[in-house]
This record gives C-alpha cells, sequence and structure tokens, in this order.
C-alpha cells in the first residue's frame, strides 16, 4: 500500500484494519458460496454417473469400487472433496448452526439440475420444502455467524466445552 493510500485511508477516518475486514467477509462470502457450488455440483455429477453404473450394493465390494471408475463419479468425488475442504474452512470462523443453513441454498440448486438437467420430475410439494428452504436461508443468512460466546472466548471449543461440563 503507498502512502498516499496510507494518508488517504487516515482522512476517511477508516483503519487499516477495517479495510481488511471487508476483504476477509468477502473471502468468507466466497467460501460460503463455494460450498454451495461445489456440493450442487458433486451431487449432481455424483447422481448423473450413479445413474450409468446403475444399482451399487454395500454387499458387493467390486462392484463399489468399479463404480468409482466411472468419470461422472470421479469428477463427482473431486467436487465433493473440494467441498469439504470449503465446508471445514467456513467451521473454523463461523458457528454450525449458521454454516449449514446459509449453505443449504444448495438444495435449491440441485433441485433445480436434478430438474433440468437429470431431467428428474419433482412434484409441487416438493417445490413447496425447496422454497422454504430458500426462505429459511434468508432468515439465517440476516444473523451473527459468531454466537456472542464465541465471538469474545478465544479458548478452543475442547477447553470450553470442558469448564461447561464441570458446572
Amino acid at each position: 500500500m503507498s502512502h498516499l493510500d496510507i494518508e488517504s485511508l487516515k482522512v476517511s477516518n477508516v483503519s487499516m484494519s477495517q479495510c481488511f475486514n471487508t476483504q476477509l467477509t468477502f473471502r468468507k462470502y466466497l467460501v460460503l458460496a463455494g460450498i454451495t457450488l461445489f456440493s450442487t455440483a458433486g451431487d449432481s455429477l455424483l447422481a448423473r454417473g450413479m445413474k450409468d453404473v446403475g444399482a451399487v450394493s454395500l454387499h458387493n465390494l467390486p462392484g463399489l469400487l468399479l463404480a468409482i471408475l466411472n468419470p461422472w463419479v470421479a469428477l463427482g468425488i473431486l467436487f465433493l472433496l473440494t467441498f469439504f475442504t470449503c465446508y471445514m474452512s467456513a467451521l473454523s470462523w463461523a458457528d454450525l448452526t449458521y454454516v449449514l443453513p446459509a449453505t443449504s441454498l444448495a438444495y435449491v440448486l440441485v433441485a433445480l439440475v436434478g430438474h433440468f438437467r437429470l431431467h428428474e420430475v419433482i412434484s409441487p410439494t416438493r417445490w413447496l420444502g425447496i422454497a422454504l428452504i430458500a426462505a429459511g436461508v434468508g432468515f439465517v443468512a440476516a444473523g451473527p455467524s459468531l454466537t456472542p460466546r464465541h465471538a469474545h472466548d478465544k479458548r478452543p471449543l475442547h477447553d470450553a466445552m470442558t469448564e461447561e461440563v464441570k458446572l
């Protein structure tokens, strides 16, 4: 950052930390978007591949392992691994009760992909349920990503839980 940029931040009463917090918030939204998109793509590719493979039983381990060799299944697994990476990242800075509902927009996207790309028939009742999920996403996204206890308590979760059990 140049001297001129720092001076302009001082003049506008914006601190450097506030500037970086904005970027971090944008990154957090990107992680949440990544969770939504990678889970949607991974689930859709996995479903596409498994329709090609056909019925697989847990009692037939070789058949299950051969299913992984299907390109659609393999690609779906890669997308889902990326999803889990983003998911773990989000859980490191936000509560589960925020991350899971905030990323449940994937249910809406999966329904759209299922209907338009995989040609699945979706009943009106199921569409209503999907609309309720979408409305719930709005409620959760409006709230804080961390509960007040987490916002000021910097101890590892294990230590905080151990203390609560002692009480």
